[in-house]
This record gives structure tokens, sequence and C-alpha cells, in this order.
């Protein structure tokens, strides 16, 4: 019976430290998360300085009225077409993919902008010309755009 009794005492010892591990093997990953969530919405996203945070409300407040006005895919299509006089299409669709990279936001907009690009191209330079400088930016969009302006 000795033995039972030491084994007993035993087990009894390891019962609250077994029971606080498992209770912070539930908990510690959940303090984990919520506070590693908390660090992503503190952080200052925006590239201003330092001491100022934005949240997404302010940022929605802030560029509501601008966006009507000037929505980013409508400032880089004007800014691409423009640029598409001075420069040959090639040059102007690596700009778009590089817009598209830097700022994944606008990715949805490639197609249309690209488009776009493709028929202002067989404006200016001819229906030949301008598909010479087709390339797989934006899911061949530009070549779209030039075969459109074609028919």
């Amino acid at each position: 019976m000795k033995h039972s009794t030491t084994t007993q005492t035993r087990r009894s010892h390891r019962g609250p430290a077994r029971r606080v591990g498992r209770s912070l093997a539930l908990v510690l990953p959940v303090v984990l998360v919520l506070s590693g969530t908390l660090a992503v919405t503190r952080v200052n996203w925006t590239g201003s300085p330092a001491g100022s945070v934005l949240t997404a409300s302010d940022i929605t407040a802030q560029t509501a009225p601008k966006a009507a006005a000037h929505a980013p895919e409508d400032v880089l299509r004007d800014h691409l077409l423009s640029e598409l006089h001075e420069k040959n299409p090639g040059v102007v669709l690596t700009h778009l993919q590089e817009a598209v990279n830097g700022h994944p936001s606008l990715a949805r907009h490639c197609t249309s902008i690209a488009r776009s690009l493709g028929r202002a191209a067989v404006r200016i330079y001819g229906a030949s010309r301008a598909q010479s400088y087709a390339r797989p930016v934006c899911d061949t969009s530009f070549a779209t755009g030039v075969l459109a302006a074609r028919g």
C-alpha cells in the first residue's frame, strides 16, 4: 500500500502545474494573435511623419471627396496616355506594370487602362506598329485594345 500512496503523492504534485500549463497553452496563442493584430493596426502605413497614425476611417474621410474627382486609376490612365505621345508604347506598358506592382490596388483597373492605351496607340502609331508593342501586361489587354481600335 505504501507504493500506491507514493504514486498518488507524486501525481498530486503534477496536477496544478499541468493545469497551469494547459491553460497557458490555450490562452497564449489567443493573446499573441490579438497583440499582433493590434500592433499591425498601429503601424504607420501612410509614409507620413512617424508621429501620425492613420486609421481606415481617417483615410476614407480624407479621400472620399478626392476619389470622385481624381481616382488613382484615372490619374494613372491620364498620365500614361499623355506619356504615350512622348514615348513608345513599350515604355508606357512597362510603366503601367511598375505602377501595378507598386500599388496592387490598381491591379483591378490594369485591364481597362491597358485597353485604353492600346486604342490610343492605334490612333498615334497606326494599327500594325501599335500591335508590334503588344506584350502580356494585364492579360494582353493592350493587344485587345489595339484590335478593338482596328475594327
